[in-house]
């Protein structure tokens, strides 16, 4: 009996190195050797990315975007101290909670290929990784919390090109350039996939670095403004509103899946959003912290930094470049749910880019709608990170994580063992454990009781469909001189 078990024991383990093998295959049936191996092509250079390479781009071009804007604001609700801590722990935890999607995507795909599932024509998406792991209440749960946060996310990035570019063009309303720019974003339906957006992604974080570094050098030159003041934090309801936009800046996990899926080796992954995350820290720590330096207590008044710096053409630059980034993010952001939709209406599998184009169409139009009811700039990105972000990004992931390896045969046939640097399941247990109790109490609950009372606020201020929110208001035209009467 003996050596027939380790015979068969012997066929499991070769079976398995051949999944890993296939696993590290090109979802379109194009191995990265294979790609290149037929010399330069200019298309495949611009258009099909896969590497590595291609996935840290997605991701730190995915994390900063006009999130990069509203910090200095969340800064003057924290104070300097807690606000370079909370990115430094919201940024590591971000990445720990990746780490876990990426696992769990190898795990489900090593499952399907045992079954002989092709993906060659489908892109695997993360409710269809809970759906293969954990059964329908999983996939259910998270369709609703990832659709509704890359809905509102899309919708955030409406809202920031409008606000960005009424501080070049203020002939138009804020109102008005949401339209503009709503139609103008339509045209995303036209890209494919995540394959696609190579020299977007390398277009989008050089955009973003720039204007990091230009929000950086201008508020240190331009120096504290008369009087300035850092009273912050001073009230709760601010301090955890401006925590959750941080909880929100590192939570660009809903398309880590479709990143992945993109990739010629999707193994390759583990780290990568860990490093993306460590070049977005060079980004957001000094723009954030030089702002508030220079403003202090005007930001609390001013969710956008562009709002506060002066008039000159490196701002008009980097409004331009953030703008085009922005679109870009839009399309990041809006594609997980055009695959959605796709499998939905029956169009997944469709290869005309046209066709597909117009099946998507009916994506855009609610998020233009909501875009132009809620223009809040800086509360609509904590109230999303305090309600969905905190699910979507940290929760779901780590309770997952946690169940689809609570049995010993789970994780004796693991298609991942733990890290090196956690190599206990215990350990694994522990943080997952203490990232549920954290972001459940103090993302969800507190951030959310915060979010919640200042977006009401806003609401209640300005109004839904606001025309212009956050403008400056009309100067009254100066009154007449007095007429000199002549006896």
């Amino acid at each position: 009996m003996l050596p027939q078990k380790q015979a068969e024991e012997a066929i499991v383990s070769r079976s398995n190195s051949t999944l890993k093998d296939e696993l590290e295959q090109d979802v379109d049936g194009k191995g990265e050797d294979e790609e290149t191996a037929h010399g330069f092509n200019m298309k495949s250079f611009l258009w099909h990315g896969g590497s590595a390479w291609d996935a840290w781009f997605s991701c730190a071009s995915n994390q900063v975007a006009q999130v990069l804007l509203t910090l200095p604001y969340s800064f003057s609700q924290l104070g300097m101290l807690s606000g370079i801590i909370l990115q430094l722990f919201y940024g590591f935890m971000g990445s720990w909670t990746a780490y876990l999607i990426s696992v769990l995507y190898v795990e489900y795909r090593t499952r399907k290929e045992k079954e002989n599932a092709s993906f060659k024509n489908h892109v695997i998406q993360w409710f269809e990784v809970l759906d293969g792991l954990l059964g329908p209440y999983w996939k259910a749960a998270g369709l609703a919390f990832n659709c509704t946060f890359l809905l509102f996310g899309s919708v955030i990035q409406l809202i920031a090109c409008a606000s960005n570019i009424y501080y070049i063009n203020d002939r138009l309303d804020k109102r008005t350039w949401t339209y503009i720019f709503g139609a103008c974003c339509a045209t995303t339906v036209f890209i494919p996939s995540f394959h696609n957006y190579r020299i977007w992604s390398f277009l989008g974080l050089g955009m973003t670095t720039y204007t990091a570094y230009y929000l950086t050098i201008a508020a240190v030159v331009h120096g504290q403004v008369e009087g300035v003041t850092h009273s912050g934090p001073t009230k709760l309801v601010l301090y955890f509103t401006g925590a959750t936009n941080i909880l929100y800046t590192f939570g660009g996990h809903a398309v880590t899946v479709e990143i992945m899926h993109a990739m010629w080796k999707p193994q390759k992954f583990k780290y990568i959003y860990l490093m993306a995350t460590v070049y977005v820290f060079t980004l957001t720590l000094p723009s954030a912290a030089a702002v508030y330096w220079a403003f202090g207590d005007q930001l609390l008044n001013h969710s956008n930094a562009f709002s506060l710096l002066p008039n000159s053409r490196w701002r008009d630059a980097a409004v331009i470049l953030m703008l085009i980034h922005q679109f870009i993010t839009f399309g990041f952001a809006c594609t997980p749910l055009y695959f959605v939709w796709e499998k939905v209406i029956g169009m997944h599998d469709t290869k005309s880019i046209c066709l597909r184009a117009l099946a998507r169409l009916p994506v855009v139009i609610p998020i233009w709608f909501l875009s132009i009811i809620f223009p809040f700039f800086g509360p609509i990105n904590s109230a999303v990170g305090a309600l969905l972000v905190s699910f979507t990004v940290y929760i779901i992931p780590a309770m997952a994580h946690i169940l689809t390896y609570r049995t010993p045969s789970a994780r004796q046939n693991a298609a991942e063992k733990p890290p090196f640097f956690l190599p206990s399941w215990t350990a694994m247990y522990a943080v997952n454990a203490f990232v549920v109790g954290w972001v459940l109490v103090v993302g969800f609950g507190i951030g959310g009781w915060a979010s919640m009372t200042n977006f009401v606020k806003q609401v209640d201020t300005f109004g839904l469909f606001a025309k212009c929110y956050q403008c400056p208001k009309p100067q009254p035209p100066p009154a007449p001189a007095p007429q000199m009467r002549h006896h």
